[in-house]
């Protein structure tokens, strides 16, 4: 008995139920400026009482609602009331608005719909439940017999009494398997009427490609700076602890290169923090650039022990901005892997130089045992190799000669960055001490 009655009685039963009621509800005014329509054709000065001009009124109410669907709410508004009233899965709706002939012509059948069927169901919950309730007590209630509340005549006789109360409850368990139904076939309907479009999924695909992309951003700025950071520092100590008493001079100069690192790293991480929020907040930390920071990146790697010898044959101050931050990230996450797999006292080489309208970086040191056998690997060179492939460059890297080398060669679009022509003065290489 209870899986009888579960269809027709259960919570989706009656949560579908209350959406077929707001359905009706939202006819209403549709229904009503049907009547002023109707009543002067019908010449009955919109009788409501007259079922005719009910159903009269209803026909033409509901392609004034077709009509009204077309607004942008109507399609998120609708999906979601199906996704918590009839069950049906989000991921087979649309939330966005309508766009486009398609999505708007099935927005508009599912409005109709969904108001024609809720008002039909609206109508029988406001009037089957009364009469049944008078059937069901009929056979005990004398008074509601009297001839002036004009009942049948039929219920005169004994046996159509009898029959009552069976009538009555029949009629409530039509009114239930009614909207059980109506409810199950909106249910079934949503998702072809109320469910994305192609250019829907595409605007869907577009915007999780672009969120990963953010993500990636933000993993390969974090990656870069923080993890520098945090292998420069770890070396500055390192190296402090082992002359503690020796050179006090030396530990000096190691702390306030700790000070001086973990600072930056605040700074650049409130700015990568920043791709997570509605915009660059007031006083965020710009992004580092090669032509502003190489100085003090080259300063800051050197405390850790390393000896860099920076030679630099273009003109930073010129390249795009873009450009410049890329490159940033690229020599310092060269430099990482420098101090990561060989170690303080290594000596890196580091090159940058216009060629043929291209910005040639070299980060270059001797491979180290360690280096060599070291199991696994991290995600820089993968880091570098995506920030060159969005700029349409080219990266190598490996053992040459003896050392490994990084080699990335990026196109400068800028004019102002690009060289000068062969007849023109040249820039020769800036050794940075």
């Amino acid at each position: 008995m209870r899986g009888f009655l579960r269809p027709l009685f259960g919570r989706r039963a009656r949560l579908r139920w209350i959406h077929l009621i707001l359905g009706g509800a939202l006819a209403m005014p549709y229904v009503l400026v049907g009547t002023v329509v109707v009543g002067p054709l019908t010449g009955s000065d919109a009788d409501f009482s007259s079922i005719v001009v009910q159903l009269a009124s209803f026909a033409v109410g509901l392609p004034l609602a077709a009509v009204t669907s077309l607004f942008p709410l109507t399609r998120p508004l609708e999906s979601a009331a199906v996704r918590w009233l009839c069950g049906v899965d989000a991921d087979l709706l649309a939330d966005g608005p309508a766009r486009g002939r398609a999505a708007k012509s099935r927005t508009a059948a599912w409005f109709t719909l969904h108001l024609g069927l809720g008002g039909i169901i609206a109508g029988m919950s406001l009037a089957l439940p009364p009469f049944a309730a008078v059937l069901i007590v009929l056979p005990f209630t004398s008074e509601l017999r009297d001839p002036r509340f004009g009942l049948p005549a039929v219920f005169e006789h004994a046996w159509t009494l009898a029959l009552a109360p069976v009538a009555g409850v029949a009629s409530l368990l039509a009114l239930a398997a009614c909207a059980a139904g109506a409810g199950a076939l909106l249910a079934r309907w949503a998702p072809t009427l109320l469910g994305p479009t192609p250019e829907d999924r595409l605007a869907a695909a577009e915007a999780r490609a672009a969120d990963l992309a953010v993500r990636n951003r933000l993993a390969r700025e974090l990656h870069d700076s923080v993890g520098h950071a945090l292998s420069a520092v770890t070396l500055q100590a390192s190296a402090a602890r082992r002359v503690l008493d020796a050179d006090p001079e030396f530990v000096r100069e190691a702390l306030t290169a700790i000070e001086e690192t973990t600072r930056r790293t605040v700074g650049e991480l409130d700015a990568v923090l920043g791709v997570l929020r509605d915009g660059d907040a007031p006083g965020t930390t710009p992004a580092p650039t090669l032509a502003a920071d190489l100085d003090g990146l080259l300063r800051r790697t050197r405390a850790a022990g390393a000896t860099v010898t920076a030679t630099i044959g273009a003109p930073l101050a010129a390249l795009p901005p873009v450009l410049s931050r890329e490159a940033y990230r690229i020599v310092q996450e060269g430099l990482t892997n420098a101090l990561k797999h060989t170690g303080a006292g290594v000596t890196v080489t580091v090159r940058a130089a216009l060629c043929a309208g291209h910005l040639e970086i070299t980060v270059e040191n001797p491979v180290a045992a360690s280096a060599r056998t070291r199991p696994g690997g991290g995600h820089g060179l993968t880091g570098i190799e995506a920030r060159v492939r969005l700029l349409g460059g080219t990266v190598r890297a490996g053992p040459a000669d003896g050392s490994w080398r990084l080699r990335v060669r990026l196109p400068v679009t800028h004019p102002s960055a690009a060289p000068g022509p062969p007849s023109g003065p040249r820039h020769p290489p800036e050794e940075r001490p």
